[in-house]
Formats: C-alpha cells, structure tokens, sequence
C-alpha cells in the first residue's frame, strides 16, 4: 500500500509547526532560455538546507515511544543524515548515523551540530548496511530509512502538495530521483492534489538506476554510481520503484556537465545557493526543452548543502 492523501494531508499538519514551508521562486532569465514557465521550489530553504527534514520527522513523530527509547538509526550521504538529526534533536531523541567516508564536510560538520552521533563506512551500499546492522546491535536504536518508508514519503510528499496549493493549472512537475523518496512523494502528490500534472524526473547519468529500472520493469542497480550529484547516488527500493512505476511518465538522464551548468545558472541568475542534486531536473528541462516549450511547470530545488570551498564551477 503506498501512502494516502488523508496521510499526506496529516503529514503536512503534524510538521508544519516545525518546517519551513518554502518559497515558490520565479526567473525571467530562466523562463526566456526554457521558453517555459517555471516555478522553482526552494527546498534549499528548508531547515537543514534540503526537503529530507519533512520525511524524517514525520516518521520520527509517528514512533511509539517503545520504538524510540533507544533513539534513531539511518545511513545517509548527508540530507536525510542532517534531517533525521534535527528531527530527533527536536524529539529529544539519540541520533546514530552511518555516513560515507567521502561525505561532503559541510554535511558532516551540520549532522554533528545537531548532536549525532556519527559512524563511518566505505562508499558502497553493502558497507553503508554491514555498518548500520552493527550500530543497531550495539545501540538498540530503531532504523528510519532515507527513502523505503512510507512515513518519510508522506513527509516528502507535502513538498508536492504545497507546490499544487500556490501553483494552479501546472502542466508538469520535475524533481530528482536517487532513492525515490521525494520523486515517490511528488507523484503521489499529483496522483491525488493535481492528477491534470505530469510527473517526471531527472537522474544523472552516473547514478542512473531509476532510468535503467524504469524502461526495463524491475530494479537494476548501478554498482558504482560516480556522479557530482552526491545526493543522488541510492538505487530505488521495490516500495519507492512501484509508485514510481505507476505514476510517474518517464525519467530524463542528464550528464555531469549539464547538472553543473544548470547549477551556476541558478546560482547566477537566481542568486541563491543550490548543490548539484538541485540541479538535476533543470538540467533535464534543458535536455528536453522542445518537449517542455511553452509548458507551466515546476521544478524542485532538492537541497542547498555545498561545499563552499569545492564548488564544481570553479
């Protein structure tokens, strides 16, 4: 069973005491170049500078306390790290997070402000899991997943609904795919709040799972995703897969090159702070721009967590 519309619905009401509900942003710039127009939402604004906060405390807010005694567990590149993180500060709860070794620092450094503890692992799934069995055991902490949790997608998914609440009569939606927690939750927002908008994704090439799965009808993992989108470098799990399957209208692969073109043309143009993930459904905007000419879209910016002193366009 995939998550409802009365559970995003009270997802939404349970975090909105907590999250930022987020600015929808325009640019002429952008509209002129897409001949589009496009409504940027800015989850870079989100506490913790990424959507993944929504997922985490929803879940985090729905644990029976037998559950949550002993604190939260997950693995994380870095945004679901800091969102479970924060969320469990909030919940006055221990925070035990598996991160990889070539974690970006700023994501590092913003998970233990917010008092994890952290636990450090080779760059591979296997390792990240072989870790996190390892804390679980000693710590008795309950695992929240990044993305294959219907919780975590509700929360994702009042990204998509606050997007159709300020934008009427949109004709698409782009957001990233990894895990598939946000895409999975922004199809299932336009499923039940938009059904007129089609859904679609961007996926960097080197990490590109989603698409390969996608056209073949079963998952087919990557085995070593190498992409400057750092947050996007999961595989899609059977729950997320399936909802994707069903309600999303295709994936758009885009190369390392046209994520960080994307990317400065925000920075430049917008004048705000994206990291390479965010980039990614841009970049596929411009992939298919005559597909998308004269279309009223949105595009969600996933994240704002860079290294300032590692920028790629530099």
């Amino acid at each position: 069973m995939e998550p409802t519309a009365d559970q995003i619905i009270d997802a939404h009401k349970r975090i909105l005491p907590f999250i930022n509900r987020t600015p929808v942003l325009i640019n002429n710039t952008i509209n002129e170049l897409t001949e589009c127009k496009v409504f940027f939402k800015c989850e870079n604004f989100q506490k913790i500078g990424a959507f993944k906060f929504r997922g985490a405390l929803n879940a985090i807010m729905q644990l029976p306390k037998s559950q949550a005694k002993n604190g939260v567990a997950t693995h994380s590149s870095g945004n679901h790290a800091q969102g479970l993180a924060l969320a469990a500060k909030i919940n006055q709860l221990k925070a035990h997070i598996v991160m990889p070794e070539n974690a970006p620092k700023v994501k590092v450094n913003a998970v233990r402000s917010y008092g994890a503890e952290i636990y450090f692992c080779a760059s591979n799934i296997q390792a990240r899991a072989e870790k996190l069995k390892e804390v679980q055991d000693n710590t008795g902490a309950t695992m929240v997943h990044p993305f294959d949790n219907d919780h975590v997608i509700a929360g994702q998914a009042t990204v998509g609904k606050e997007i159709f609440e300020a934008c009427s009569l949109l004709e698409a939606i782009i957001a990233p795919v990894g895990g598939g927690g946000l895409l999975s939750g922004t199809a299932l927002s336009a499923h039940y709040f938009s059904p007129e908008t089609k859904v679609y994704a961007g996926e960097p090439m080197g990490a590109n799972d989603a698409y390969k799965s996608f056209h073949a009808g079963e998952i087919i993992p990557v085995e070593k995703p190498d992409t400057i989108a750092d947050g996007l470098l999961t595989t899609v799990s059977e729950r997320t897969f399936r909802i994707i399957s069903n309600h999303v209208q295709d994936i758009i692969t885009v190369s390392d090159k046209e994520i960080i073109d994307s990317m400065k043309l925000v920075w430049e143009r917008m004048k705000i702070i994206i990291e390479p993930s965010a980039a990614v459904p841009l970049a596929a905007l411009f992939k298919r721009k005559e597909f998308f000419k004269g279309k009223s879209l949105a595009i969600i910016l996933s994240g704002g967590n860079v290294d300032l002193g590692n920028l790629p366009f530099v």
